[in-house]
């Protein structure tokens, strides 16, 4: 079947095993969507701008440290709420323009705090997330463990141009 020389065709190495040895054009953003158990998050980086550009670039390498629905789904309260802002502003706390930006503001310190601006990351290496806070990895009983925190590695999804996805089995403290 004939291509039309207006349409530009993704590269033809396998996206879903996220191999990239040769350097591709395959970046974050290109594979994030594809994996179900992370989609809550990967939503997330989406309303954010920065992270979302970040993802989608190809010159800012980054590890992304993605958490599973589970673990989003079981927290306490929503990523975008603060209960120091419930306690302070009441039930409508989130209501009209002044609450979407305090909730957009809460999201967007949840999604950073789980953004490494490194890849490849060393184990051992105390890196700062994209959010301010410290952290490192470090494998106990073969498997990875990102600190503080103790939060265990599922599995490394994908590595890409521009980085790797890491899921998680926990959420990162973000406040």
């Amino acid at each position: 079947m004939p291509v039309d020389p207006a349409i530009t065709l993704p590269p033809t190495k396998d996206r879903e095993s996220g191999d990239n040895s040769s350097g591709g054009d395959i970046v974050i953003s290109d594979v994030l969507g594809s994996q179900r158990t992370i989609n809550i998050f990967a939503g997330f980086t989406r309303d954010i701008s920065s992270v979302s550009s970040r993802l989608d670039s190809s010159s800012e390498n980054t590890t992304l440290l993605a958490p599973i629905n589970s673990a989003i789904t079981s927290l306490p309260r929503k990523p975008w709420e603060d209960p120091k802002e419930y306690e302070k502003l009441g039930e409508q706390a989130y209501e009209g323009q002044a609450g979407e930006d305090r909730a957009h503001m809460n999201l967007r310190r949840f999604v950073e705090a789980h953004v490494i601006p490194v890849s490849p990351w060393k184990e051992g290496e105390k890196v700062e997330s994209v959010g301010g806070g410290k952290l490192w990895w470090e494998k106990k009983n073969g498997k990875k463990i990102v600190q503080p925190g103790n939060i265990e590695v599922e599995s490394v999804s994908n590595k890409v141009a521009n980085g790797e996805i890491w899921i998680l089995k926990d959420v990162l403290n973000y406040v």
